[in-house]
């Protein structure tokens, strides 16, 4: 069977807590220079660094949030009957987005659904950088199909943190 489609499920991505903190301070310093004089390119050294952190050896426990995300993941992957799924980070954590998409192409997939797990409004990564990358993707791979599965309906998000809690602490009377 050649599957065609795929979806990415974006996860924020978090420092591997083994990663030495200079490492991630001048990656930072190197970026905050970056957007104060408005470039989008990254330098040679703050890709350097940026690769260097986003491949740090993990391990669930110097980066559970990787091993959550992976989880998950799996848990989309087993009720999607059998579209293909992949993780991408937005930060810090490998593979970048633009890095799981270029796979997938590789892979002959036409049609890709990008899916976040920050759901709320108003951050920058969802809102923003995002959308960002979609557009410099699309030029870089025209015939792609890129659908981002964003916003969130926020009455569904509303419904799925009362189901939570009612599971949690058994309180909530919908």
């Amino acid at each position: 069977m050649y599957i065609t489609e795929a979806i990415i499920l974006i996860g924020h991505g978090a420092v591997a807590s083994d990663t030495p903190k200079a490492l991630v301070s001048e990656l930072k310093a190197l970026e905050a220079q970056r957007r104060a004089r408005g470039l989008s390119e990254m330098s040679a050294r703050e890709a350097e660094l940026d690769k260097l952190i986003r491949e740090w050896p993990r391990t669930p426990q110097t980066d559970p949030y990787k091993w959550g995300l992976e989880t998950l993941a799996e848990k989309l992957k087993a009720r999607l009957n059998g579209c293909h799924l992949v993780t991408a980070y937005n930060e810090f954590c490998a593979p970048s987005l633009q890095e799981a998409i270029k796979g997938l192409v590789e892979e002959g997939i036409q049609r890709i659904t990008l899916l976040t797990t920050m759901f709320t409004p108003g951050g920058v990564h969802s809102e923003i950088e995002i959308p960002q990358t979609l557009q410099t993707i699309r030029q870089r791979y025209p015939d792609l199909i890129l659908e981002y599965a964003w916003p969130f309906d926020l009455e569904y998000v509303a419904d799925f943190l009362i189901g939570h809690l009612e599971r949690v602490t058994h309180a909530v009377n919908r």
